[in-house]
């Protein structure tokens, strides 16, 4: 039997994008759990959505604290440095929205002080990074953004406490996808942002993942001011 060769149906990257949000708008009406969402969580849960192709596990796991994407959005215009655990994020966020509002994102993961504390301290290197990450920038507005390491979320919280650090100034997202202490970190971090009424957003469960995290920014950003109409395609 002779192959036929084809060619894409659309195939321009803004188009495919444009498409595939119109796909999951007209798919998450199928979803009555989508009406309980504002519109910007909506919007935050779109891009979940696209990133993932999940609807039910998005939907069913998906946590806003009150006001965090209006809170998360104060954050980042006042130039908040968005605290990552892994570099899989900072290379995942787009340089339009980080150039636009002046954000730098920050990863010790990598640092070689971080070997040495995670090592002295029997820590995961996540944990070590996020500590002194904090301490540096503790007197500046923070996002938390995790997507892999639960210690981080541990890390997180608790040196927040330890360091006095003003939490109005502070946000959570956390995303962590896996098995140990993944489920139990994000209980914490929902039980920190309700106690001290911190912005966060959480994916519970074990579902999630650093593109997750990165979308959730993206959506955010957007929120802010949309860029994707007669200026520059952020490309994201």
């Amino acid at each position: 039997m002779e192959f036929k060769r084809e060619e894409p149906p659309i195939n321009i990257g803004a188009d495919i994008s444009v498409r595939s949000f119109e796909m999951i708008e007209e798919e998450l009406k199928d979803y009555a759990k989508a009406d309980e969402f504002s519109y910007e969580q909506r919007e935050v849960i779109a891009r979940l959505i696209h990133t993932t192709t999940c609807f039910e596990e998005v939907l069913d796991n998906i946590y806003f604290s009150d006001n965090s994407i209006e809170k998360i959005q104060g954050l980042l215009k006042n130039k908040a440095k968005i605290i990552v655990d892994v570099n899989m994020i900072k290379v995942g966020l787009s340089d339009f929205y980080l150039k636009q509002y002046e954000t730098d994102v920050v990863c010790y993961i990598n640092e070689p002080f971080t070997y040495e504390m995670a090592e002295k301290n029997k820590t995961t290197r996540s944990y070590a990074a996020v500590v002194e990450a904090i301490k540096k920038h503790k007197d500046e507005p923070m996002v938390l953004a995790c997507g892999n390491a639960p210690t981080f979320i541990y890390a997180a919280i608790n040196t927040l406490l330890e360091e006095g650090v003003d939490l109005k100034n502070v946000a959570l997202l956390l995303f962590p996808v896996g098995f140990v202490n993944v489920v139990e970190s994000k209980d914490y971090g929902r039980r920190f942002c309700d106690h001290f009424d911190v912005a966060g957003i959480i994916m519970q469960g074990r579902f999630g993942s650093s593109t997750m995290t990165v979308a959730t920014l993206h959506a955010i950003f957007k929120l802010i001011k949309d860029y994707d109409g007669s200026e520059k395609y952020n490309g994201k």
